[in-house]
């Protein structure tokens, strides 16, 4: 980046703001691409914009009456601006790009549910190579084939490979450790290189072939195959026959069954669509690698109905792409404003020439339209689903006499044996329903707190969420907090909120099961009001045991993963100095870990291999 423009303080009290305050920065901004970003009084961060040249982009807000009404609101609500003059506008678009993905302003068009893609990986550092699903870093030694849309697109077609090619997917342990085939060898979905039924020789063809298929060299393939059956044939050597032929069938079957939605004019590209209606978008991304559909998946990017679909699928594109490998085509659904930029922009994070394509007719417009209905039945599902969602929230509000409906409700319960393996869980929900990637857990920490003592528990969690939530600003804060608890529960956390300062900005609500625990008679506390229930059978009562309950399943589910991770280790894990070898040699002396903890100081001296130093931090690790 060349560097950057100067950037003003700003004090809304005393200086201008709005139209006013943008037209003294106009005076001292150069004419050179660059990003600006737009502020409130609060520091919040209301837009981020690109610019060919930032003079003349900037100086269009001062035209305050031309803008729409959103942006005039935008543009009044902005106290201080800052700027980042950059060497091209190419690198502006992509800085603009990275700074909405990661600051998420309010009035940008915001890619939303972004997610790491799954692959497949041959991996090559055994003799015998595995074929497994990966996601994250690729710091095996292989080849890696992807990105596919989902985990089960990827399960789909690590099914067809392990059919037709018969490869291997167990761990290296469970190779070396095999004496006679296991059950996939059976069904003929392995061909069991473990015990030598395949030498590694056929072994590695059969990955050849595979790894043909997944780049898309089908025909070649199925011509080599006819020719090797042909060739084992006329040797008498029919078993060898008969294996190609079941190949070919397993081939033959794939394309039958996909062939309507795999593509035969081009090998490597994305096919993307946006339908918008509804005050809404949704955008579908169909991935195709080697000319076969590896999956889909549908986006809904936040913005405002001003926005036009060509205007968020340029936007939407220029943040997919950041963090992903890129095709050699992206083939689109509309004439977007910047596709030339767009195109030298991800040629150059690419490191080759990267093509969009509207196209007017073929294949590619055939495969698009396929895109834009998928779009069109998203979003009419969703847009049916936020209808029900806002029609319950609003019971909810009118249930509870809230101001308005809530946009974020948390809901919290703890989890624990007798105190052992304690968390604290919550579960977010709002209009789109249940917001999975926002559930957090917290492992109790405190040792202060009793085994078993739910209100420190509780009081713990709280005033851990809530101090974050004070402490960083760009966390969003719930407008409803359902407790899973009565009376008791609802003191302590209210305790707990005002005593860092958070009990005046949301609402909390206790759900305390009914006699004998029985649904459908839960009583309700909140604080000011006499405990209440709700009319049994109604909309409102079942969301919120609807809440209560994924609320449980979610902190009991992480509770039992860490309870069994903690059966899985060894006791003697968390002692320093003692590796491998001094474990087996402790645990072969005692004979168990209980043994070793029992031990005295002389005791454990006798053990070849352990000083007294060692000896006595053993020794006071298990009775600190």
């Amino acid at each position: 980046m060349a560097g950057s423009a100067d950037n003003h303080p700003s004090d809304k009290n005393s200086r201008a703001y709005g139209p006013e305050l943008i037209s003294d920065y106009v005076k001292k901004l150069p004419g050179k691409p660059g990003v600006y970003r737009m502020y409130d009084e609060n520091e919040g961060l209301l837009y981020v914009g690109k610019a060919k040249n930032l003079k003349k982009r900037v100086t269009a807000y001062t035209g305050y009456q031309r803008h729409t009404v959103r942006i005039q609101r935008m543009i009044r609500a902005t106290t201080k601006m800052e700027f980042v003059v950059t060497a091209s506008e190419t690198e502006a678009l992509l800085l603009e790009a990275s700074l909405i993905k990661k600051l998420k302003p309010r009035y940008n068009i915001l890619l939303r549910d972004d997610k790491s893609f799954p692959y497949i990986l041959v991996r090559k550092n055994h003799e015998a190579p595995q074929i497994t699903k990966h996601r994250g870093a690729k710091k095996i030694k292989g080849d890696y084939f992807g990105p596919f849309a989902s985990a089960s697109a990827v399960n789909r077609t690590l099914d067809t490979l392990q059919r037709a090619f018969r490869l291997r997917n167990c761990s290296d342990s469970v190779f070396a450790s095999r004496t006679r085939p296991c059950m996939l060898h059976q069904i003929k979905r392995c061909s069991a290189p473990c015990t030598g039924e395949i030498d590694l020789a056929d072994y590695g063809e059969l990955i050849r072939d595979a790894e043909d298929f997944l780049k898309g060299r089908s025909d070649k393939l199925r011509t080599r195959l006819q020719g090797q059956m042909q060739a084992a044939s006329q040797k008498l050597d029919y078993e060898k026959a008969g294996e190609y032929r079941d190949r070919l069938q397993s081939l033959a079957h794939i394309s039958s069954g996909s062939s309507s939605a795999n593509s035969n004019s081009f090998g490597d590209g994305d096919v993307i669509s946006i339908y918008t209606g509804g005050g809404q978008s949704c955008v579908q991304v169909f991935f195709f690698r080697g000319g076969q559909n590896w999956g889909n998946n549908a986006y809904f990017p936040r913005h405002s109905k001003d926005d036009t679909s060509a205007e968020i699928l340029d936007t939407f594109l220029a943040q997919f792409y950041l963090n992903k490998p890129i095709p050699k085509s992206v083939i689109v659904n509309q004439n977007i404003p910047n596709a030339e930029l767009l195109e030298s922009a991800l040629s150059e994070r690419g490191g080759r020439k990267i093509s969009i394509i509207y196209p007017k007719r073929g294949e590619k417009k055939s495969l698009i339209e396929m895109a834009q209905k998928n779009a069109e039945e998203s979003l009419a599902r969703k847009l049916a689903e936020t209808a029900s969602q806002t029609k319950l929230l609003n019971q909810l509000t009118t249930s509870l006499d809230l101001d308005s409906p809530p946009e974020r409700i948390e809901v919290y319960d703890n989890s624990h044996i007798q105190g052992a393996n304690a968390i604290g869980a919550f579960i977010v929900a709002g209009p789109e329903g249940l917001e999975k990637k926002e559930y957090r857990t917290f492992n109790i920490k405190d040792l202060e707190t009793k085994p078993g003592d739910d209100y420190a528990m509780m009081r713990e969690v709280m005033r851990r969420r809530f101090t974050r939530l004070i402490k960083d600003d760009s966390l969003i804060w719930p407008d409803l907090v359902l407790i899973d608890g009565g009376k008791g529960q609802l003191s302590a956390v209210r305790e707990t909120l005002a005593e860092i300062g958070a009990l005046e900005r949301t609402t909390l609500l206790a759900i305390a099961k009914g006699p004998d625990r029985n649904a459908g008679r839960e009583t309700f506390h909140m604080p000011g009001r006499p405990e209440f229930t709700l009319p049994p059978r109604t909309p409102a009562l079942y969301y919120l045991q609807r809440l209560r309950d994924e609320a449980h399943r979610f902190a009991i589910g992480t509770h039992r993963a860490k309870r069994k991770k903690q059966m899985k280790s060894n006791p003697l894990d968390g002692i320093l100095g003692i590796g491998k070898g001094r474990k087996r040699t402790l645990l072969s002396h005692f004979g168990s870990a209980k043994a070793v903890k029992d031990a005295t100081v002389p005791d454990l001296q006798k053990v070849e291999g352990i000083s007294l130093k060692l000896a006595e931090t053993i020794y006071e690790y298990f009775h600190e």
